[in-house]
């Protein structure tokens, strides 16, 4: 007696069915992001403000120079003394002024590279009535605010 083998049928499901590599994703709608931006107005304000400070600062520095110059190098003790007290106080004075100045040049900077207004915390947009007031500043409020949080824990 001769044996059989039978061969399974192929199923239609086997012969319709597609390999999942072969599929291609259908088309996602396009939706672009677009960041959210700053007036020109604005921009353009808080620069003219920015330009007005940092003349105004360079003047003062200009300023705090002369006043030094006016003091007499001799004298005895007591007037030398008062000229080392005045040196040091217009050298803090310098001091601020120079570190008010890095910041305007640094807005300045940021204006320019299409930076400016955005909080180097949080990344969002840092509010109107802050720039107005601060055009110099890096950091909202909310950002200014984990700032000195962060400072106050770490002791900065």
């Amino acid at each position: 007696m001769a044996k059989a083998t039978v061969e399974p049928k192929a199923t239609k499901a086997k012969a319709t069915a597609t390999r999942v590599t072969d599929l291609k994703p259908a088309a996602a709608p396009k939706v672009e992001f677009q960041a959210p931006k700053l007036s020109e107005a604005l921009i353009a304000e808080c620069r003219e403000k920015l330009l007005n400070t940092k003349t105004d600062l360079l003047n003062r520095v200009k300023e705090a120079r002369g006043k030094l110059d006016q003091f007499e190098r001799g004298g005895d003790e007591a007037d030398q003394t008062m000229r080392i007290l005045a040196e040091q106080e217009v050298m803090t004075q310098t001091d601020r002024l120079r570190s008010q100045l890095l910041e305007i040049e640094s807005a300045l900077g940021r204006i320019e590279n299409g930076s400016y207004g955005f909080c180097e915390e949080t990344e969002e947009i840092i509010e109107t009535e802050r720039l107005k007031a601060i055009p110099w500043t890096r950091l909202s409020i909310e950002g200014a605010e984990i700032r000195e949080s962060v400072d106050k824990r770490y002791a900065r």
